[in-house]
C-alpha cells in the first residue's frame, strides 16, 4: 500500500500543472520548407542555440525556456494556423518568427486579438506599421532593420558617391513592394531621382527583359529589392547583357549564397548589411564587435557554419529571443506587462545592432546599425 501511495504521489507531482508551468514556452515558426527555407532553417538552429545557452546558464529566474517549433512553409494560411495553435493550444508566452513579410502580415491580427507578443524576423515594415491600412501593431516587434532604414543607409551612400539617377527592379511580393514604397517616398529627401521601375516574380528565372528596359533610361546605378535566388539571377543577367552599371541589392541579400549563385557576376555588387558580415573590419571600440564575435564563435562551434555560412539574417532570432528573455526576467510572463517591457527595450547591444524601442518604433534600429558591403574577390568587405 505504501509503495502504491508513493508511486501515486510521484505521478501526481510529475503531472502537476504547477510543475508543468515552470517551463516558459515560446512558439517559434520559420520557413523550414518553401522558398525561404535557406533563411528559415538556419534561423531555427540559431533559435535553438540561444535557448540552449540561456538554459545552460540557469534559464530565466530559474525557469527553463521550451521552444514549440513550427514550419510555416512560406504559406500565409499555414502560418496563421500555427499562430492560433501557439496561442490557444500551446499557451505560449511569446512567439518568434516568421521568416517572410507576407507570412508575418498573416498573423498580425491574430496575435493582436490573442494578446500575445510576437518578435518577428521579417524584413518588411508593414508588420510594425499601423493605421487603417496596416492595422494595430501593439503586440508585434521585429529584429531585422526596417526596409526604410536600409533604404536610407543605401541612399546616403549613393548620394556620397554621386549616383543619384537610379533604376528600380523590385520583387512583386510584400517585401519587394515595401522596398519600392520606401524608395519612392525617401528619394526626394536624399536627392535621388528614380528614372524607371520594373518588377519581377520571386520565382522568375530570367530578368533580361526588365534589365533591357531600364538600361534604355540611362541610369547611373541599378537597385534591386528582393531576397533569395532572384537577386543572383538578376546579377547574372546583367553581366550576360553586358550592362556596365553598378548594382545595389537590398539588406536581405548579404549572404555567401548570393556570391555562390551569382558567381563572378556578383563581383563589385554592393548592399546595406548588418555589421555581422564584416565583424573583423569593425573598430575595437564598436560595442557590437565583441557581441558579434562571441555569437560567431558559438555558431561555428556548433558546426552550423559548414552547411549554413554566416549571413546577414543569422543574428535575427538570437536578438529576438534575447530581448524577450530580458523582458521576462524583469516582469515575468504576464502578457501585457511583457509587451510593455519589450517595447521599453533600451540600449540592448545585439548581433544586428543596438536596439532602442519606443511605442512608435517596434524595431529600434537606426542607420548607424548598418554598413554598406561590397563583393570583392568572392567575399563581403566594407565598401569603398
Amino acid at each position: 500500500m505504501k509503495k502504491m501511495m508513493g508511486c501515486l504521489l510521484v505521478f501526481l507531482l510529475l503531472s502537476s500543472p504547477v510543475l508543468a508551468a515552470e517551463n516558459i514556452k515560446l512558439g517559434a515558426f520559420f520557413d523550414l520548407s518553401g522558398r525561404a527555407a535557406f533563411i528559415g532553417t538556419p534561423t531555427k538552429l540559431v533559435a535553438e542555440m540561444v535557448v540552449e545557452k540561456i538554459n545552460s546558464e540557469g534559464g530565466i529566474n530559474g525557469r527553463m525556456i521550451e521552444l514549440e517549433i513550427g514550419d510555416t512553409e512560406a504559406n500565409p494560411a499555414k502560418t496563421a494556423s500555427l499562430a492560433k495553435k501557439f496561442i490557444y493550444k500551446d499557451r505560449v508566452t511569446a512567439i518568434i518568427g516568421p521568416t517572410l513579410t507576407d507570412t508575418g502580415m498573416s498573423v498580425k491580427k491574430i496575435v493582436h486579438e490573442g494578446k500575445t507578443p510576437i518578435f518577428m524576423t521579417v524584413g518588411g515594415d508593414p508588420v510594425i506599421m499601423g493605421g487603417e491600412k496596416f492595422g494595430p501593431f501593439d503586440w508585434v516587434f521585429k529584429s531585422p532593420q526596417r526596409s526604410s532604414t536600409a533604404v536610407e543607409r543605401l541612399f546616403i551612400y549613393l548620394k556620397e558617391k554621386g549616383l543619384v539617377k537610379v533604376a528600380l527592379l523590385t520583387a512583386a511580393d510584400g517585401f519587394g513592394k515595401d522596398g519600392a514604397r520606401w524608395m519612392k517616398k525617401l528619394a526626394p529627401q536624399y536627392g535621388i531621382e528614380i528614372l524607371v521601375e520594373e518588377s519581377f516574380g520571386t520565382r522568375d528565372t530570367d530578368m533580361t527583359a526588365q534589365l533591357t528596359k531600364v538600361k534604355n533610361f540611362h541610369p547611373q546605378a541599378l537597385i534591386a529589392w528582393t531576397i533569395g535566388p532572384a537577386g543572383s539571377i538578376l546579377a547574372k543577367n546583367k553581366a550576360q547583357l553586358g550592362i556596365d552599371l553598378p548594382l545595389f541589392q537590398c539588406h536581405g541579400l548579404p549572404d555567401p549564397k548570393y556570391i555562390e549563385l551569382a558567381g563572378a557576376a556578383s563581383e563589385g555588387d554592393r548592399m546595406p548589411a548588418t555589421k555581422l558580415m564584416v565583424v573583423d573590419q569593425l573598430a575595437d571600440s564598436d560595442p557590437q564587435k565583441a557581441v558579434i564575435q562571441d555569437f560567431v564563435k558559438l555558431y561555428q562551434d556548433k558546426g552550423y557554419a559548414k552547411q549554413f555560412p554566416i549571413n546577414t539574417h543569422s543574428g535575427y532570432a538570437w536578438d529576438a529571443i534575447m530581448m524577450v528573455a530580458n523582458a521576462i526576467k524583469k516582469v515575468g510572463t504576464d502578457a501585457e506587462a511583457l509587451r510593455r517591457e519589450i517595447e521599453n527595450t533600451a540600449n540592448y547591444v545585439g548581433v544586428s545592432g543596438t536596439y532602442n524601442m519606443t511605442a512608435d518604433d517596434h524595431n529600434g534600429l537606426g542607420v548607424d546599425s548598418m554598413v554598406i558591403v561590397q563583393v570583392k574577390n568572392g567575399k563581403f568587405v566594407l565598401a569603398d
